[in-house]
């Protein structure tokens, strides 16, 4: 199989390269190279947002990975931060879907888009981001009716991520405690349990998962 993975060279992005099979063919869009890219990745330096997209043939899968953790007070949001956030999550997805549909529908192949859980459920600060990752569930909802039965769309909605992306917020030991305390499983998550449901996904077994906002967020999005 050949995969396009969006933002591959860190956090979840780095962990989805990793953990699909080794065998199969990996193509990977990001601003700035890693050495820590597998070996067997083909690596394109380019912003998805301003560069031209490059011509690539049967594709099986597009996982796109790149968001924003944008937290601030609503008036301290300016109008710029919206659409930075909107342009990075719904924008960029938006551009490389367009350009790889039409390989997508011909291998029946699959789509990978990324939320979060204050999509679901109301968090203080988050209005930007949430509104963007909004925007990003309701265009995989929209996708996956306009793409069955060709190609599966879904969308993955994660609590916080041990990742770079969310190192202030885990930024120290008290601070990793209180992340874990506010989950009703006492604990946050580590960028392969999100890598694994992407895999599943974007494999055979997952292709009659279609149009789902799956949430992997240690309950609190549904439990007290």
């Amino acid at each position: 199989m050949k995969h396009l993975i969006v933002g591959g060279t860190k956090g979840i992005g780095k962990s989805i390269a990793e953990h699909l099979p080794y065998d199969d063919e990996k193509i990977i869009f990001a601003r700035n190279e890693s050495n820590e890219i597998p070996s067997n990745a083909t690596f394109y330096a380019l912003d998805v947002l301003s560069d031209e997209l490059p011509e690539l043939e049967n594709l099986d899968s597009v996982i796109y990975c790149p968001g924003s953790i944008n937290l601030k007070p609503i008036g301290s949001l300016k109008e710029d931060d919206f659409l930075n956030d909107f342009n990075i999550n719904v924008i960029g997805a938006v551009k490389v879907i367009k350009k790889y549909h039409r390989d997508l529908k011909r291998n029946n192949g699959s789509i990978v888009l990324f939320s979060t859980v204050a999509s679901k459920i109301g968090m203080p600060f988050h209005a930007s981001v949430a509104a963007a990752k909004s925007a990003v569930e309701g265009l995989t909802k929209s996708l996956a009716a306009e793409f069955a039965p060709s190609i599966n769309v879904n969308c993955i909605a994660p609590t916080v991520t041990d990742t770079n992306l969310a190192a202030h917020l885990l930024r120290n030991e008290k601070s990793r405690e209180a992340t874990a305390e506010r989950h009703p499983m006492k604990t946050f998550l580590q960028p392969n349990e999100v890598a694994a449901l992407a895999k599943l996904l974007v494999s055979k077994e997952g292709k009659n998962i279609t149009g789902q906002i799956i949430g992997i967020d240690a309950g609190i999005g549904s439990l007290k």
